[in-house]
């Protein structure tokens, strides 16, 4: 679905750089990928669970491998690029039960700024083709963010490998028996150890709690 947003309706909210920091198999989702973003001279990360095919639109660029045919991104920028379409930054503007939402700002060689409703996996995609700006609003990062202490995590793991240890539904139903507190610590343990998707899962499960 293709939807214009005002954009001086948020011209007010605080929006903050992201980088893509990390890319691995999903833990929990068969077929899934878990990918991390980080907040740019900052210690936050954004876990977004996103598809197989969108994973590799985004390491295939990032490593950029050219394969055999374009792949559907590829084919959106060529599009946009013959219409002398850009995209100036990706916008992930809003968090409702646990999807995010973003959008890509876009302009024209009349200088006209259109912006595009997207999934957050594809606009990211087309972001590192397009080599712009990520973004996010403070108060997403601030609700969804993982504060991380220390060096940054700067890994973008084969994504033909899985991992081998797998957070089941069972591991997902103890977790919500915890009580706050314990889920706290357990978060903390996540957030040390790099399990971002696991600590992504406690973090949803407090948020839940909190907006119950």
């Amino acid at each position: 679905m293709i939807a214009p947003w005002p954009i001086k309706t948020v011209k007010h909210m605080k929006k903050i750089n992201l980088n893509i920091v990390g890319l691995s198999y999903s833990q929990t989702q068969s077929g899934a990928y878990a990918l991390v973003l980080g907040e740019v001279n900052g210690y936050r990360r954004l876990p977004i669970i996103i598809g197989g095919f969108e994973a590799q639109a985004i390491a295939i660029e990032i490593e950029k491998v050219t394969p055999n045919r374009p792949l559907t991104h590829d084919l959106f920028k060529s599009f946009a690029q013959s219409y002398h379409i850009s995209i100036q930054e990706v916008i992930i503007y809003n968090l409702i039960d646990g999807i995010f939402y973003a959008k890509l700002v876009c302009i024209d060689n009349n200088n006209k700024t259109v912006e595009i409703d997207a999934r957050t996996s594809d606009a990211i995609a087309l972001a590192v083709r397009f080599e712009c700006p990520i973004c996010i609003y403070e108060f997403i990062l601030a609700t969804a963010g993982i504060v991380i202490e220390g060096a940054d995590f700067v890994l973008l793991e084969d994504i033909e490998a899985p991992v081998e240890e797998a957070i089941s539904t069972t591991s997902l139903s103890y977790y919500s028996s915890l009580p706050d507190e314990e889920l706290k610590t357990k978060l903390q343990e996540a957030i040390r150890d790099e399990a971002y998707e696991k600590a992504a899962n406690i973090r949803d499960i407090l948020s839940r709690r909190k907006s119950a």
